[in-house]
């Protein structure tokens, strides 16, 4: 059975960099970076032509930033699954892009597993935020729950792990992935492979009834199942 081809189009303005990522890509079979452009300008009539299963875009270009053309794409072409690459780890930036309608925020600090996965999980329909950003926001929405409901910082939180769920180890993955944790270092944390280490986060994902790892973490976050350090 032939595996159906991921058609990507690439929009960085920095060449060397659109060149390692493309020699990352193209380690996948399933993957085709079918069209490269350099800033937020035209990319709108390289996805009209080339019709992307995704779209890595850059955020920071000289002329057209990449959430101005990202708000251009999901109008013109509602459809479109766009994946942010940034050297901003910053709550404001992250949110930014997703309410414009990335469905990725990637820092252009990520491993190649996490290009891989990212672009795996956003075709499918999911979202994917790299690790550290996504412990910043679930810091954010830790802090702004607590002043809401306290009206100070120093609100005490009473954390338990959900054994009811999930087992004592995936209790232990769920943590770290909450503390910005990849894979690997969730492996070299706790002494395990990265191969089962995606088999817990699978395993987390289906009992908790969501899509990405991301939702994971922002449900246990708001159940109180970790603890995440202000």
């Amino acid at each position: 059975m032939t595996t159906k081809q991921t058609k990507i189009v690439l929009i960085d303005d920095h060449k060397l960099f659109r060149e390692g990522v493309k020699r990352i890509l193209e380690f996948e079979s399933s993957f085709n970076v079918v069209a490269e452009g350099e800033d937020g300008y035209g990319c709108a009539d390289l996805v009209k032509e080339h019709n992307p299963d995704v779209v890595l875009m850059d955020i920071n270009m000289p002329q057209l930033n990449g959430v101005q053309a990202t708000a251009d794409l999901v109008k013109k072409f509602p459809d479109v699954k766009i994946i942010i690459l940034s050297i901003h780890d910053d709550e404001s930036y992250v949110t930014h892009a997703l309410k414009t309608g990335a469905q990725g925020y990637l820092l252009k600090e990520m491993d190649s597993e996490a290009l891989i996965e990212a672009i795996k999980v956003v075709r499918e329909g999911g979202s994917y935020l790299h690790p550290k950003v996504t412990h910043n926001l679930v810091k954010e929405y830790r802090r702004l729950a607590q002043d809401k409901v306290s009206g100070v910082a120093e609100n005490p939180v009473s954390y338990y792990k959900p054994l009811h769920l999930l087992t004592s180890r995936e209790c232990e993955v769920l943590q770290l992935l909450a503390d910005g944790k990849s894979n690997r270092a969730v492996a070299e944390t706790l002494y395990i492979s990265e191969k089962t280490v995606k088999n817990h986060v699978s395993n987390i994902l289906q009992k908790m009834n969501v899509n990405d790892r991301t939702q994971a973490v922002v449900s246990a976050i708001r159940k109180g199942w970790v603890e995440v350090k202000l």
